[in-house]
């Protein structure tokens, strides 16, 4: 598998931003079990958004962590989805 200049960065960018958002999920369950300051909601969903959606998933599995909440029960997989679909068609097209 050759991987353009491009195509390394986006994937140095992916494993860094799953890495923190997997450790963010962590961190958050770690305050909401001794009642203190959370992290937002809409920020977990936004590093899932910007490319930590396999993070936020392994996360939520392995911290056991918004596993109730509909809209981390279906968006991040949404998310998940979205995302593979992105690459996918970017390196039909070439671009990575």
């Amino acid at each position: 598998m050759n991987i353009n200049g491009l195509g390394q960065l986006v994937l140095i960018y992916l494993v860094a931003i799953n890495v923190a958002t997997f450790f963010t999920y962590g961190l958050d369950k770690w305050k909401a079990k001794r009642s203190m300051w959370r992290i937002r909601e809409s920020a977990l969903l936004l590093l899932a958004a910007l490319g930590g959606s396999i993070g936020a998933w392994a996360g939520m599995k392995v911290w056991h962590h918004k596993t109730l909440h509909n809209k981390f029960r279906y968006g991040v997989p949404a998310i998940l989805v979205l995302q593979i679909a992105l690459i996918v068609f970017l390196k039909y097209k070439g671009i990575i």
